[in-house]
């Protein structure tokens, strides 16, 4: 169980509390679990175990909850769903369960393959595949390495996702044709299940290597096994809210994700889709997960990032012009509650006056 109580990283930076006092015991307190969690365990049951109840507690659970959400309650969940009825998962009990099981065989292979090449690392280099000792990360260190790991992690998807599992040469069709067969079975918006339903090879190559290689890369620059942590975490929240087909995920950011990978899953039924004039096998666009590089290479659908961000600011800006609407007029009601003082008060003194 002590391996559980480190998964709370964000309490490192962010504790619940704004006095410097419970701030300066919750910190005390993560110290002490992490440095008692460092001496009884290896750096890769640590990280095995740490990763994989990530996994769990912010993919798998979540994910069932929607599922059982999009099947008990059809008629509420089609209006918070792209693409309405139509990207309800299919009612029946054995389809389900086969998605569930190949979703579960994933996530175990994927835990496998990591502990295998962490151990290789950890043996080849003589020390750990991450950095692990009671020493916890400073703050601006954990920003800047998790800058670099997505920052990675979406040049690799992109390039993996557009040219190997959405490229029509020869020498990729094999790749291509699984992705497809698995992944873009059905022509409606995913499902937060859906994540890991692909066939294990192209799972492999979307999902884990673009998660775990740029993690092993700064493995030169000491990354510390929390900030490791702490990217999966981000990681998989990100790609099972983004995976979910609801129209309410909070956020321009993620809201414009979880469309845009909408949009990808619908395009990506027909045997080849156009983008700029050429022609892609499967999927037509939106092939990373921020949506940068689809900006730059020209394969956004349905609305790019860039969009988005101005959505943002354009709503922001009704908000400010809102807030000095609502405070020209509560300067106005107050003026006027001022000057109706003023006035009884000089009738009052006018009244005392004349009765003297």
């Amino acid at each position: 169980m002590d391996v559980l109580l480190s998964l709370p990283v964000v309490s490192y930076l962010f504790t619940t509390s704004l006095t410097s006092w419970s701030t300066s015991l919750n910190l005390l307190f993560f110290y002490m679990t992490w440095s008692t969690l460092i001496l009884s365990h290896s750096p890769l049951k640590i990280e095995i175990v740490g990763t994989t109840v990530l996994r769990i507690a912010l993919w798998l659970v979540p994910s069932l909850i929607f599922l059982a959400f999009d099947t008990l309650l059809p008629s509420l969940a089609e209006n918070i769903k792209y693409n309405g009825a139509s990207a309800l998962p299919r009612r029946d009990a054995r389809a389900l369960a086969k998605l569930a099981g190949l979703a579960i065989f994933n996530l175990a292979l994927e835990t496998g393959v990591e502990a295998a090449l962490s151990l290789g690392v950890a043996t080849l280099l003589k020390t750990p595949a991450f950095h692990t000792s009671t020493t916890l990360p400073l703050p601006w260190q954990m920003i800047k390495h998790l800058a670099l790991l997505f920052a990675a992690r979406e040049v690799l998807t992109y390039y993996i996702h557009r040219y190997l599992l959405h490229g029509h040469p020869t020498s990729r069709r094999r790749l291509s044709a699984l992705h497809t067969r698995y992944a873009h079975a059905h022509r409606r918006p995913p499902s937060a299940l859906l994540l890991k339903t692909d066939h294990p090879l192209p799972y492999l190559l979307h999902r884990f290597l673009p998660l775990y290689l740029p993690a092993l890369a700064l493995h030169s620059g000491n990354l510390h096994i929390l900030t490791f942590l702490l990217f999966v975490a981000l990681a998989t929240l990100e790609e099972t809210l983004s995976m979910s087909g609801y129209t309410v995920v909070p956020g321009i950011v993620l809201g414009g994700m979880a469309r845009r990978t909408a949009v990808h899953y619908v395009s990506a039924s027909s045997s080849f889709s156009s983008v700029a004039g050429k022609k892609k096998a499967g999927g037509g666009g939106n092939f990373g997960s921020w949506g940068v590089l689809d900006w730059m290479h020209g394969t956004s659908l349905g609305g790019d990032v860039m969009a988005d961000l101005r959505d943002e600011a354009e709503k922001h800006r009704l908000q400010e012009r809102g807030a000095s609407k609502v405070g020209e007029v509560g300067g106005a009601v107050r003026d006027g509650v001022e000057g109706l003082r003023k006035r009884k008060a000089g009738s009052r003194g006018r009244k005392a006056r004349g009765g003297g």
